[in-house]
C-alpha cells in the first residue's frame, strides 16, 4: 500500500517518533551492556555488542532523514 499526496503525514511522523525513540532506548540498553563486558575476558561479547549499537546508529540517521522527507511532503 503506498501513500498518497493527499495522505496526512501526521500519524506517519508520529509513528517514526516513537519508533526513534525506541531505537534511541535500546542503542542506549545495548551500550551499557556492551561496557560491562569492554573490559573482562568477554570482549568479544563487547565488540559483537558495540557492532550492534553502530547498526542503531545506523537506523537512527535512516530514520531521521525518513522524518526530514515526510517532513518536505506536501499535504
Amino acid at each position: 500500500m503506498w501513500h498518497t499526496a493527499a495522505m496526512s503525514t501526521s500519524s506517519d511522523l508520529a509513528a517514526l517518533s516513537s519508533i526513534s525513540a525506541q531505537v534511541d532506548d535500546l542503542s542506549r540498553r545495548i551500550t551499557v551492556l556492551a561496557e560491562s563486558y569492554g573490559e573482562t575476558p568477554d570482549s568479544a561479547v563487547a565488540s559483537e555488542l558495540f557492532s550492534t549499537e553502530r547498526a542503531f546508529a545506523s537506523a537512527r540517521r535512516s530514520l531521521d532523514r525518513a522524518t526530514t522527507l515526510l517532513n518536505q511532503l506536501p499535504g
